[in-house]
């Protein structure tokens, strides 16, 4: 059965942080609040945790459109191709914020998550929890949104509802508070302008 955790959200106690990452570390799955909506992760470097995280969504890890979360904006370097000064400003502008920025991924980017565009969506959630879990490790988590059984409700909000859904699926569900129910914001960087391709919970500044 997974560990259902409380954690801060603003002054996230860092043993319990510490928890959370060795559970990862050791091929775990994770559910944590973000600025929109409840994720779904596992680190970057864990092969069995991502197709475990597939496995959960039902497709394979190169349909899933997973998302990369960061602690920050010089985590993101390394994982997509050189930005121009136009993308890093509107990433600046934005970021920590409820968007997923579409940009082309770098040969970082495991085999596993490659898509036949060869992006991926990045994330720097306005959340303290998931950033001190990324900033610890050093390395981003590959994320899905947390989706509710509900026909009328799309997302579920409730972290006790949450582990009681995925408490024999999951390693760890960490409690955070209430999560929102829309998603982030969509935009895709890889073209010469911006293009919002789902408006969720974030305005876009420009």
């Amino acid at each position: 059965m997974g560990l259902l955790l409380h954690i801060h959200p603003i002054t996230p106690q860092e043993s319990k942080i510490v928890k959370v990452i060795e559970i990862l570390q050791n091929d775990g799955v994770a559910i944590y609040p973000t600025d929109s909506v409840y994720g779904m992760g596992a680190v970057i470097t864990s092969k069995p945790a991502i197709e475990r995280l597939a496995f959960l969504k039902g497709v394979k890890p190169q349909e899933a459109e997973f998302s990369l979360l960061f602690a920050d904006l010089e985590q993101i370097v390394d994982y997509v191709k050189p930005m121009t000064k136009e993308v890093f400003k509107v990433l600046k502008r934005n970021l920590p914020g409820p968007f997923t920025f579409i940009l082309p991924a770098s040969k970082r980017i495991p085999k596993l998550l490659e898509n036949k565009r060869q992006t991926i969506g990045i994330r720097i959630p306005d959340n303290n929890i998931v950033r001190e879990l990324s900033r610890h490790l050093g390395y981003p988590l590959v994320n899905t949104s947390v989706h509710a059984v509900d026909e009328v409700v799309e997302y579920q909000t409730d972290p006790s509802l949450i582990w009681e859904r995925y408490k024999d699926m999951v390693d760890v569900v960490i409690d955070g508070g209430l999560g929102n129910n829309q998603p982030s914001t969509v935009v895709d960087l890889t073209g010469d302008e911006p293009v919002i391709l789902r408006q969720g919970i974030g305005e876009l500044r420009f």
